[in-house]
């Protein structure tokens, strides 16, 4: 069983994340999603979402205490929850195993527990790079308008960019908060070279990743981000904001990092993009070398040794 509370219908990082492990772990295991646990006789529970999966994650430990149990640690979680929200808190110690979607997730967890986390990298396949215009730069960003997301400082670089009509800002994503929205409807009726595109389906957002120069993205939380993911496997060079979700994607030692709601170096590195000629070719060049960390091989891997040290250790009520 997996448990997530965003299915389908949020078309966002939860959902994608859980359908691609659901395909990868055929036909090893019988598979089923589901927004919450209700009962059943599956042999094993993968939850994402320490504190909104709170209630699946209590449920299944008590009807089922020798069974495994691994808990997928969100943004919101590492980030935020599980400093203080007692219902988060209590997932993390119910679970056999926490599975982080960075390289440096664990560092937020209580040290007594870093030893049950493990690292699966999210993937995708490599995607073909998409003709791109040299007339002008296309700046992309795709995330659903919320606050975690920091679109503000997006479209606050779109209005210091409102001259640069060579720059061309697109914004994919739905109003989940209908203020942010409000915002980006307006940026867009007032500035010609911005475009909210509204939410798009998975496989049209996926293409415009493919065709941007630059994939921007300016979260304040992160767990790991499919669509960081989906550009470095497209080739697509990307802005970041220096937090330790994308660091722990991107590298350290990445190039295209700018401070968390600094509109202003987001821009500057925006114009440097289009100005030097060699910018997004040295960000891609460091793109591609840790390209092979994302492939749906290594993803598969991963999940796989996760989950026979579960199902196959020799004391199922031990929680190490």
């Amino acid at each position: 069983m997996i448990v997530t509370p965003a299915l389908s219908d949020a078309n966002n990082g939860n959902w994608q994340t859980a359908q691609r492990w659901s395909q990868l772990l055929r036909p090893a295991y019988n598979v089923a999603l589901s927004g919450q646990w209700r009962g059943g006789d599956e042999a094993l529970m993968i939850a994402l979402h320490a504190r909104r999966s709170a209630a699946s994650v209590a449920a299944w430990r008590a009807a089922h205490p020798q069974r495994p149990l691994v808990l997928v640690l969100t943004g919101t979680d590492l980030y935020r929850d599980i400093a203080s929200d007692p219902d988060a808190q209590r997932s993390l110690y119910l679970a056999d195993r926490l599975v982080v979607l960075n390289a440096l997730g664990a560092e937020r967890l209580p040290q007594a527990l870093r030893e049950r986390c493990r690292v699966v990298l999210q993937s995708c396949p490599v995607r073909r790079v998409l003709p791109r215009p040299t007339r002008h730069l296309r700046a992309l960003m795709v995330g659903h308008l919320r606050e975690e997301k920091d679109p503000r400082t997006y479209l606050r670089a779109a209005q210091r960019l409102a001259s640069r009509g060579d720059i061309l800002l697109d914004h994919v994503g739905a109003a989940l908060e209908p203020a942010l929205g409000a915002l980006a409807q307006a940026r867009a009726a007032a500035q010609a070279n911005y475009l909210w595109l509204g939410a798009l389906p998975h496989a049209r957002a996926r293409r415009r990743i493919q065709s941007a120069h630059v994939l921007v993205h300016p979260s304040r939380m992160e767990g790991g981000a499919n669509v960081v993911v989906e550009a470095i496997r497209s080739g697509t060079p990307v802005l970041a904001s220096r937090i330790a979700g994308n660091v722990g994607l991107l590298g350290d030692d990445y190039d295209g990092y700018f401070e968390p709601g600094d509109d202003a170096a987001l821009a500057t590195l925006l114009q440097r993009a289009r100005d030097d000629a060699d910018m997004l070719p040295a960000l891609q060049r460091q793109t591609a070398r840790r390209a092979p960390l994302f492939s749906p091989q290594a993803e598969s891997a991963a999940l796989h040794r996760l989950l026979a040290e579960l199902t196959e250790r020799t004391d199922p009520g031990d929680r190490r």
